[in-house]
């Protein structure tokens, strides 16, 4: 239990919450970005743990909540094909399209197949040459490294029928809109580690030099997560906005420069729809021109209109407007057993997290 136990400290603990307290400014709201983080703070109980006027903020930091409908729909319609062999991530299988959902479409027949990783997706296109395989690429920098290298490694290979489905997203930009969306105003962020360990503290500088705001790059221990909200709110006291790293161990400022180059040497940035959030420019990638081929956008299939659900309120649970106690359906209609929106799938959604920890 060696680097597990010295981050969960009792006393480190008490002493990090009193160093909190101590600490008196005027009501304080903090944004953790990282789906990982709400369910961190959950877990260990540190929104109770904490003075009244700090409040703990979900953003939209789960990448399977973030996904919009259109892409889902276009997956459906993708597996739909007598031909295809699509393979997904599991959470995305109950994420709830316009009509349908991937779970539905594998029940009645299409060849769905859950992978943990996107070199499996390339094991199943060698084992299916007659077959055209498609992986649904979802995920935020922490998973596009991988992607990316899959992607390297089967154009070395020669592998014609596989293809990706890409609906990456990069968080910073997704910050930059949430920041300039003033629907909620937020003194501080959380900055999500896995992320970071990619690509390190230097994307997130706009947010010291253009907003004025502080944030600090955060581990996932409940140590982790007090510490960083301490250095949080001396930095809101002192009225120094700056971009501090307390995930120390793992986050270097320049990030991780390998599988940086990775996911340069196979996309480039682009636009990209997030729901709740709408299009957000240069927050996804597209491929470059010496590996469109891998993109299966360009299969010409016929995709259904995309439609929102009214009573869902997942994009603004997602935008931090609201928390999933104020979703009329939450417990009631919606949990876990027959999720409504995407953000009661995903054990790093919100609404998830609350109904199993609230």
């Amino acid at each position: 239990m060696k680097f597990i136990e010295e981050f969960r400290d009792k006393n480190i603990a008490e002493r990090l919450i009193y160093e909190i307290s101590k600490i008196s400014i005027p009501k304080i709201k903090i944004m953790e970005v990282c789906g990982t983080h709400t369910v961190s703070i959950f877990r260990y109980g540190i929104r109770n743990l904490l003075p009244e006027h700090i409040k703990l903020i979900s953003g939209p930091g789960c990448p399977v909540c973030v996904t919009p409908n259109i892409d889902i729909d276009f997956a459906i319609a993708l597996s739909r094909h007598k031909d295809v062999i699509l393979a997904t991530f599991g959470d995305m299988m109950k994420v709830p399209g316009s009509t349908s959902s991937l779970q539905k479409e594998k029940a009645e027949g299409r060849d769905i197949r859950i992978i943990y990783s996107p070199l499996e997706a390339m094991s199943i296109a060698k084992d299916n040459p007659k077959k055209i395989v498609i992986f649904f690429a979802i995920g935020f920098e922490t998973t596009s490294p991988t992607i990316a290298s899959t992607i390297i490694r089967a154009k070395r290979d020669g592998i014609e029928n596989l293809f990706f489905l890409n609906s990456q997203k990069r968080i910073p930009p997704a910050i930059c809109a949430l920041i300039q969306s003033k629907d909620i105003m937020i003194d501080g962020f959380i900055l999500p580690g896995h992320v970071s360990t990619i690509i390190g503290s230097d994307p997130y500088q706009f947010i010291s030099n253009e907003f004025l705001l502080p944030a600090v790059i955060t581990g996932f221990e409940p140590l982790d997560v007090l510490q960083g909200i301490w250095m949080l709110v001396k930095m809101i006291r002192e009225e120094r906005p700056a971009i501090e790293i307390q995930y120390k161990r793992a986050v270097r400022k320049e990030g991780n420069p390998l599988a940086i180059k990775k996911i340069k040497e196979v996309f480039k940035e682009d636009d990209a729809t997030w729901r709740g959030l709408g299009l957000i420019p240069d927050s996804g990638y597209c491929f470059r021109e010496e590996y469109k081929r891998f993109d299966a956008r360009n299969i010409e299939i016929e995709v259904e209109p995309s439609k929102e659900n009214n009573q869902c309120v997942c994009g603004k649970v997602l935008k931090g407007i609201i928390t999933p106690l104020e979703c009329s359906l939450f417990r009631k209609v919606c949990h876990p057993e027959n999720p409504i929106g995407p953000c009661m799938v995903s054990i790093e959604g919100a609404c998830h997290t609350y109904f199993k920890y609230y």
